[in-house]
C-alpha cells in the first residue's frame, strides 16, 4: 500500500477507538443479510449508520463521540458515504484479537475517499486496511415516527426473550401480530401463517421478562416476520449475557421501534498508544445505541387504535 494511504492529507475525521470488538458487535447487530449496502453519516457528535430494505425496514446505529478515545471532526459540512456493510465488519474483525480489546484509528477520507483503518496495538509494526466508498445514491426515508397518544405505547424485554419468541413464531412468508391490552397488563406475539402459535408475556412488578409496560388502550398491528425478524437476528452475545432489556415502541400509524443497547468495552488497561481525551475519561457508560423502525402491513379493516 502506498504511503499516501497511511497519511491521507485534509481528513474530516480522525478517531481512535480502544476496543474495536465492540463496534464489530454494533455494526453485527444490524447485519440481517449477506449482501447490503449501508449509508455512513459523520457529524461532530459521532458516527451514524443506516440500512434500509424495501422502504419498510430501516436501522440505525449510533456510535457516539463520547465512545470514542479520540475524536477530531474538521468538516465543514457532514459527510456521507456508502459502504458495503458486510465488507466494513468483515475488515473491523481482522483487527479483532481474542481475549484482549484492540485499538484502531479510523480516519475519512482517504486520497481517493477511502475509508481508513489502522491498528494502534504496537509501535513495532502496524496493520493498515483501506475501504474504498460509494457517492449513496438514495435519501433515506422518513419514518415519520410520533407518538400513538399522550400515553407511549411501549414496553420493555429482556433481549434474549424477545429474540427466542420472534424466532420461535417463524412461519414461511408469515407475519406477526403485536398486541397490547392495558388490563391486565400483557404483550403477546401472534405467528399467522400456515398456522397459528401467540406468546404471552404478563407484565406485574414481578415479571422476570418483561420489565416496562405502558399502555392506556388496547392496540393491535401486524409485522412482516423478515422484517421483525431482523431486529433480533443478529444481537451480540454481550447483550445476552449482560441480560439487557430491549425497548419496543409503538408509533402513531402502528410505526414500530425497537431499540437496543450494546457495550462498547474499554480496554483493562491503557494503550500506550492511544490518546485518551478527558471527554473519554468521564464517561459514565460505554454504550452504542441501535434503533430499528418497521412499518406495519396494511389491513383491510384498518385497525387503528392510536
Amino acid at each position: 500500500m502506498s504511503s499516501s494511504a497511511v497519511e491521507p492529507e485534509a481528513a474530516d475525521l480522525v478517531c481512535q477507538l480502544e476496543n474495536v470488538q465492540g463496534m464489530v458487535d454494533s455494526l453485527s447487530a444490524v447485519r440481517w443479510k449477506r449482501h447490503q449496502d449501508a449509508v455512513v453519516e459523520l457529524s461532530e457528535h459521532g458516527i451514524v449508520l443506516i440500512l434500509e430494505e424495501s422502504n419498510c425496514l430501516q436501522a440505525k446505529v449510533y456510535l457516539r463521540k463520547e465512545l470514542f478515545a479520540q475524536y477530531d471532526y474538521n468538516a465543514e459540512e457532514r459527510p456521507r458515504f456508502g459502504v458495503s456493510l458486510g465488507l466494513f465488519v468483515d475488515c473491523l474483525s481482522t483487527f479483532t484479537v481474542p481475549g484482549r480489546a484492540s485499538a484502531i484509528e479510523i480516519r475519512y477520507p482517504g486520497p481517493d475517499m477511502q475509508l481508513l483503518l489502522k491498528s494502534l496495538d504496537s509501535s513495532d509494526a502496524c496493520i493498515y486496511a483501506e475501504i474504498r466508498t460509494i457517492i449513496p445514491d438514495t435519501v433515506s426515508w422518513d419514518y415519520n415516527f410520533e407518538p400513538a397518544g399522550s400515553v407511549p405505547l411501549s414496553f420493555t424485554v429482556k433481549s434474549a426473550a424477545l429474540k427466542e419468541a420472534i424466532d420461535d413464531l417463524e412461519w414461511p412468508g408469515s407475519s406477526i401480530r403485536i398486541n397490547l391490552k392495558p388490563a391486565p397488563p400483557s404483550v403477546s406475539f401472534r405467528g399467522e401463517g400456515h398456522g397459528d402459535l401467540q406468546i404471552d408475556l404478563m407484565y406485574n412488578v414481578n415479571s422476570d421478562l418483561l420489565l416496562d409496560f405502558n399502555c392506556n388502550h388496547p392496540v393491535s398491528h401486524r409485522y412482516k416476520y423478515k422484517f421483525l425478524r431482523a431486529t433480533t437476528s443478529n444481537l451480540p452475545s454481550s447483550v445476552m449475557k449482560e441480560n439487557r432489556g430491549s425497548k419496543l415502541t409503538i408509533g402513531r400509524g402502528g410505526m414500530l421501534k425497537v431499540q437496543h443497547l450494546v457495550p462498547v468495552g474499554r480496554a483493562p488497561f491503557p494503550n500506550p498508544h492511544v490518546i485518551d481525551s478527558a471527554s473519554h475519561q468521564q464517561q459514565p457508560g460505554r454504550i452504542a445505541y441501535i434503533e430499528f423502525f418497521v412499518k406495519p402491513e396494511e389491513e383491510e379493516d384498518d385497525n387503528r387504535n392510536d
